[in-house]
């Protein structure tokens, strides 16, 4: 099978690529006259496909809110090609026959590459690691509970140990339950205005500092999901800077979004971490840009419509963005002129394939054809409709972004084609 794409930009140039037997063959002009197949990219600019650290696709036991299938469509509209999908559905990933059921369902039904976390420890809480050394030979990706802090420093500490033994990162959701106190959004002069019940951001600093004093011991490579404080920023900088093996996340609402935004009690802003204060926004931004923040994920966490309604005292955590994280970040970042589209791609593909060693990330001959196709130039509005996800709550619903995904394709099939690419 060979495919042509022609009339794409590639490093700034207009070139054509040809795949064959899923590997891109060759990048250039005058690449042969005999192909099944020819899509004329129009113009689009081509990118390796972008990589997702981190999703919940809610398969299986919350498909209610997503399935494998929707999710992972929702990821090739994004223009993502390989995700990585977080252990906390039902039943939780927390055993290797679990494990074997999830990576068979992603296997079966997802249309992108879907690698698979397992938990640390049993149902998300308990204080024994799971069976690390089993789940790890059956292909998980990496351990977290993500969705809950890890309470109890022995547990995180025999946990590290186990995940460095066996040369696989802990992704750690870093949040101290003691001081959460109920919290819906971030405790400040916002949630005062609005009288609405505020989490301190110590939750999460001051559990981020006790771990990297123990991975710091274990010498595990530590990863910080979702961070969000100025606090937590410096710390793993300063860590980095220590020669500790530690890498972080951010997510494209905490650098766009933060609680001074939040003018009423609106339950599409409520996500956890929540949205923080404009100083930890903007000590975010110099993270990512300074390089003590590596990657851009998404926390992809889709949820029903009456579960994102009402109040936010009752509504539920977590906003969808795996369908619009590009554009954001490309509207925001680069076409702002703030930095240049090699410099996203690198948060949202080569540094995340790297990190977490996954065979992505690279738009090189020789590569496996994960790719996407984007028109950097049109402007359009941000569409509830048109979401391949389940999930609708997203906060960005009606802004204008450029960066609109033309074409996907994983292991050189199409996953994702929109109308305007022929």
């Amino acid at each position: 099978m060979k495919t042509l794409i022609k009339n794409v930009y590639v490093d700034n140039q207009l070139q054509s690529i040809l795949i064959e037997d899923k590997k891109i063959k060759a990048i250039g002009t005058n690449l042969g006259e005999k192909f099944n197949q020819v899509i004329d990219g129009n113009g689009a600019t081509v990118l390796p496909g972008l990589v997702d650290v981190h999703v919940h696709f809610r398969d299986p036991g919350l498909t209610y809110k997503e399935t494998t299938e929707t999710g992972s469509k929702a990821a090739a509209h994004g223009g993502f090609t390989s995700v990585c999908v977080m252990p906390n559905v039902k039943p939780v990933v927390d055993t290797p026959h679990e494990l074997q059921e999830q990576l068979s369902l992603n296997r079966r039904e997802s249309v992108v590459h879907a690698y698979q976390y397992a938990a640390i420890s049993k149902q998300l809480i308990a204080y024994k690691p799971t069976d690390f050394t089993q789940m790890a030979k059956m292909g998980a990706i990496a351990f977290t509970n993500d969705g809950h802090g890890v309470q109890n420093a022995e547990t995180m500490y025999l946990a590290m140990k186990e995940a460095q033994k066996l040369n696989k990162p802990l992704v750690a959701h870093v949040e101290d339950d003691s001081l959460i106190n109920g919290g819906v959004m971030n405790a400040g002069d916002k949630a005062d205005e609005l009288g609405l019940p505020g989490m301190s951001p110590l939750s999460e600093s001051s559990q981020l500092a006790r771990d990297l004093v123990l991975a710091k011991d274990t010498g595990v490579h530590y990863h910080v999901a979702h961070i969000s404080t100025k606090e937590s920023v410096e710390l793993v900088r300063r860590a980095k800077q220590r020669g500790i093996n530690v890498t972080a996340e951010v997510s494209p609402h905490h650098l766009l979004l933060d609680d001074s935004m939040i003018n009423s009690d609106n339950p599409m802003m409520k996500m956890n971490p929540p949205l923080r204060s404009p100083e930890d926004r903007h000590a975010l931004i110099a993270g990512l840009l300074d390089g003590t923040i590596d990657m851009v994920a998404t926390d992809h966490a889709p949820h029903s419509e009456k579960e994102k309604s009402g109040s936010m005292r009752d509504a539920a955590f977590g906003i969808v963005g795996i369908e619009t994280a590009f554009s954001l970040m490309y509207t925001s970042f680069v076409k702002s002129g703030l930095v240049d589209l090699k410099t996203l791609v690198k948060w949202m593909s080569k540094n995340p394939a790297e990190i977490f060693h996954l065979p992505a990330g690279r738009l090189e001959e020789g590569q496996t054809a994960d790719l996407t196709l984007m028109d950097l130039d049109d402007e359009y509005e941000i569409d509830a409709n048109d979401f391949f996800s389940k999930g609708k709550n997203s906060p960005f619903i009606g802004k204008k972004v450029y960066g609109k995904t033309r074409l996907t394709l994983v292991d050189g099939d199409i996953a994702y084609q929109d109308g305007s690419v022929e």
